[in-house]
């Protein structure tokens, strides 16, 4: 078995350097995984995409509608958005992604699924805080349409609603900034996130203050390192 090892991609950004690489792993039979790290932080990995696919299917799955306008908050290796549009009835999805190398990943084919996202004409991958702009109130997701309110906003961006990657994230979730995001949000629409922790009770509240109907789903994976199972959360708000 050839062992491989490539970092693919490193490049400095305002959150610290960010990463890219590309190795067989051994406990897989030399399965190829590709990992993302922020300074010295893993951030993503390929073996473990269940609960970001699970978002979208999740998020999407009670909206009712056949051109449902839709805003994926982080881009990081693709999954939550290829899952989106593998759903026929979403016609426009705007992925929002403050890194441009990770985007740049994603035009050069650097990652899995980059050509299949960069190749349909549906999707927009677009440079951009997507914090400040879900909670400015002078402002929409489209800049060609400010007011134009969108189906579903479905983010994966930080590790838990309490356990962020940048600390001025942490505004985004509270009451006051949740109630601005729902005003972006078409009625019966949905706003989803994925956690990397089991669902929180304060946040949960928190959803419930400003949305019509909260869930919480726990989604379990097998985790081949530990040899048992992995949980990740999505909480789903509708309005």
């Amino acid at each position: 078995m050839t062992l491989i090892f490539e970092e693919l991609d490193h490049q400095p950004t305002p959150l610290g350097d960010i990463s890219l690489r590309r190795r067989s792993e051994p406990r897989l039979n030399g399965e190829v995984l590709y990992e993302v790290k922020l300074g010295d932080e893993f951030l993503m990995s390929s073996l473990f995409t269940a609960a970001e696919i699970e978002l979208s299917h999740l998020g999407l799955a009670e909206l009712a509608g056949t051109e449902l306008d839709v805003i994926v908050g982080g881009l990081g290796l693709g999954y939550t958005a290829l899952t989106a549009l593998e759903n026929p009835a979403v016609k426009r999805l705007t992925v929002i992604e403050i890194l441009q190398p990770v985007i740049d990943w994603h035009e050069r084919g650097l990652v899995p699924v980059g050509p299949q996202l960069t190749a349909d004409s549906r999707c927009e991958l677009r440079q951009a805080d997507f914090f400040a702009v879900a909670a400015n109130p002078a402002s929409g997701f489209h800049p060609d349409a400010p007011n134009r309110q969108v189906n579903a906003v479905l983010l994966d961006i930080d590790h838990a609603p309490d356990h962020w990657l940048n600390p001025q994230n942490s505004s985004f979730y509270t009451e006051a900034s949740l109630q601005i995001l729902h005003g972006k949000i078409k009625p019966g629409g949905v706003f989803g996130l994925w956690s990397n922790e089991l669902p929180s009770e304060q946040f949960t509240a928190i959803l419930q203050s400003v949305f019509q109907r909260v869930t919480t789903h726990v989604v379990t994976f097998p985790n081949p390192y530990s040899g048992g199972e992995s949980s990740n959360s999505v909480y789903l708000a509708y309005t």
